[in-house]
C-alpha cells in the first residue's frame, strides 16, 4: 500500500501523513520532561490537543494542521509518553498528567484556551479544570475516558501483571502493542502509522513505561470528578465513534446527558480512534466547534 493511496472516499494517507511528526520544545515539569510544539500565527486564538494511552500528540498531526490556519495550536506528550521523558519510578497516573497540563497552561501564557482531548486525556482535561482551577473557553471531548466502568479485560489483565508483562520479550512485547494500537481503529491502521505509534514502546525504555502507564491507573481518577460534571458551565463537545470497542458510544450519550448544554456528535464507521478513522468529519465537527 502506497502512501498516496485513497483508503476510502473520507481518508486519503497523504505523505505529509507520514512525515518526520516533531515536538521540537521542552518543559520541565517535577514528573518529568514534557516535549511539546506550537503551529499557526502566536496571535491567534488558542487550542490545546491531548492525546491519550497508548497514543501521543502524533494522533492529532492531521487536524493540528488543519487548525492551524486559524488558531494557535499546542500540542504535547504527556510525560511517560511519546517523545516525553520515561523513567522507572515515574509519577504518570491521571492524577499527575492533571497537574502538568495546569502547569503547562501557566508555561505557555494561556489564560483560557480551548482544549480537546481524547481518551485519558479527556480525564486528564477534566480534573485540570475541576481541581486544578484550569480555565478552558469550550471544552471538546473525543471519546473520553470519563464515566465508570471503564477498562477493558485486557487492559486490567495488564495492568495486575504489570511486572510480568515487562519481562516479555522484545518481539513478543512489540507484537502485543502493535495489535493492542490496531483494536482502536475500525477501519484499520495504515501500518506506517501503527509502527510510528508503537515506536516509543518498542525500546527496553519503552517497555517498562508501556506497563507502568496501565498499571498506575485506575477508575478512581474518574470517580473523583464524575459527580462535578454538572458543574461545567463552559460549552463542551462530546465526539463518539460510533464503532469504538474500547468505550461503547452509549457512554457517549451519558457523558452528555451528565453535561448542562453538551453537545453530542457521532461520527459514523469510526473506533476509538477517531482522528485514524475519520479525520475530516472530526476535524468538521472541530472547527464548527471552535468557531
Amino acid at each position: 500500500m502506497t502512501a498516496n493511496r485513497v483508503l476510502d472516499d473520507d481518508w486519503a494517507l497523504d505523505d505529509w501523513a507520514l512525515d518526520d511528526w516533531a515536538l521540537d520544545r521542552t518543559f520541565r515539569s517535577p514528573t518529568g520532561t514534557v516535549r511539546w510544539a506550537a503551529l499557526g500565527d502566536p496571535a491567534l486564538p488558542p487550542v490545546v490537543l491531548g492525546h491519550g494511552t497508548p497514543f501521543s500528540s502524533y494522533v492529532w498531526r492531521s487536524v493540528a494542521r488543519a487548525l492551524a490556519p486559524r488558531h494557535r495550536v499546542y500540542v504535547w506528550d504527556m510525560p511517560g509518553y511519546g517523545a516525553s521523558e520515561m523513567r522507572a519510578g515515574q509519577d504518570v497516573t491521571l492524577a499527575a498528567q492533571a497537574r502538568v497540563l495546569a502547569e503547562l497552561l501557566g508555561h505557555w501564557g494561556l489564560e483560557r484556551p480551548a482544549v480537546v482531548a481524547h481518551d485519558f486525556g479527556g480525564c486528564v482535561a477534566l480534573r485540570a479544570h475541576l481541581l486544578h482551577g484550569a480555565r478552558y473557553e469550550r471544552l471538546a471531548l473525543v471519546d473520553p475516558v470519563a464515566l465508570a466502568p471503564w477498562g477493558s479485560p485486557a487492559y486490567r489483565l495488564l495492568g495486575a501483571n504489570a511486572e510480568v508483562f515487562a519481562q516479555l520479550p522484545a518481539p513478543l512485547h512489540a507484537a502485543l502493542v502493535r495489535e493492542y494500537l490496531s483494536s482502536a481503529s475500525h477501519r484499520g491502521l495504515h501500518p506506517a502509522v501503527r509502527e510510528r505509534l508503537a515506536a516509543p514502546w518498542c525500546t527496553p525504555q519503552g517497555q517498562a513505561a508501556f506497563y507502568r502507564q496501565i498499571a498506575q491507573n485506575d477508575q478512581r481518577f474518574t470517580d473523583e470528578i464524575q459527580g462535578r460534571y454538572a458543574e461545567l458551565e463552559l460549552p463542551v463537545l462530546a465526539c463518539w465513534g460510533t464503532d469504538d470497542t474500547w468505550i461503547p458510544v452509549a457512554k457517549g450519550h451519558e457523558l452528555a446527558a451528565a453535561i448542562p448544554g453538551a453537545e453530542l456528535r457521532l461520527i459514523e464507521g469510526a473506533g476509538h480512534l477517531v482522528q485514524e478513522d475519520a479525520p475530516a468529519q472530526l476535524t468538521a465537527e472541530l472547527v464548527r466547534f471552535l468557531g
